[in-house]
């Protein structure tokens, strides 16, 4: 008989929504700072310069309100574990949105202003229940604001990684957020019980087939810190290149996870 599937992670959709005011806050602040030379710097995102990833950002967190301002959708059509690998069929057009939304707006502080304004006030009553229709398909606006969470954590490191000297901070609750959601997306993709992943202090999950671990120290562990898991999810960084530089330590014949990664790209 196959293992009953575990039920899925819920998340306090209160602190989902204040993490995602915070981290937003956050990256506006270091925006605001940037000069026209850093705001002209590449990114690690291909062809996207600085001033167009700090534009995506905004573009990530207004969609919460754009969905809000259209009508109800009939019934969610998209599970949360499922977001990751539905964006990537949208790529193309994100980054178009995205570019064109940096050349509308020369003044970002006045666009992240704005955007920061519209969220606080849809958020302030719209129930966690409530479907958004969004690009990527019908959801609820609690798990939406996980995965704009993730956006924010994914991006917030993007551009420090972009600009020297930058340090934009995390919000500890946004970093939990994304690095659970990212977690319990593996276990999803490579479903079974043969190897533990460690990313503490957020989360542990079991994954890839194989004889399930019960008692003791697992056969197969792969562990690493926070940032480095989601840069490994999002395609940042190589699971090779991670095991080189020892920013991922994997022990046992099933814990290479090269072969499932990225999950979001």
């Amino acid at each position: 008989m196959p293992p009953a599937k575990k039920r899925p992670r819920s998340y306090d959709p209160a602190r989902t929504r204040a993490a995602v005011l915070a981290q937003f806050a956050h990256v506006r602040s270091a925006v605001r700072t940037l000069t026209p030379g850093q705001l002209a710097l590449p990114t690690r995102l291909d062809g996207w310069t600085v001033r167009e990833l700090a534009a995506h950002v905004a573009l990530a967190v207004e969609a919460v309100g754009r969905g809000l301002d259209r009508e109800e959708p009939a019934g969610a059509g998209l599970a949360l574990l499922d977001w990751p690998s539905a964006t990537a069929a949208h790529a193309s057009d994100i980054a178009d949105d995205t570019r064109e939304l940096a050349a509308a707006h020369p003044d970002l502080d006045a666009l992240y202003a704005r955007t920061e304004q519209r969220l606080t006030a849809h958020l302030a009553d719209a129930p966690g229940t409530r479907l958004l229709a969004t690009r990527t398909g019908a959801i609820a606006l609690a798990d939406y604001l996980v995965t704009r969470a993730v956006e924010l954590v994914v991006h917030t490191d993007d551009l420090n990684a972009a600009v020297p000297g930058l340090d934009v901070p995390c919000d500890r609750q946004a970093l939990a957020t994304a690095t659970r959601l990212l977690a319990d997306t593996l276990a999803a993709k490579a479903p079974g019980g043969a190897t533990e992943v460690r990313i503490p202090p957020y989360a542990v999950v079991q994954c890839v087939e194989g004889p399930r671990h019960t008692r003791g120290t697992p056969p197969n562990v792969v562990e690493t810190d926070p940032l480095t898991w989601i840069r490994l999810a999002t395609g940042r960084l190589g699971w090779k290149d991670a095991v080189a530089g020892a920013e991922v330590s994997a022990s046992g014949e099933r814990a290479d996870l090269g072969g499932v990664l990225p999950l979001l790209a």
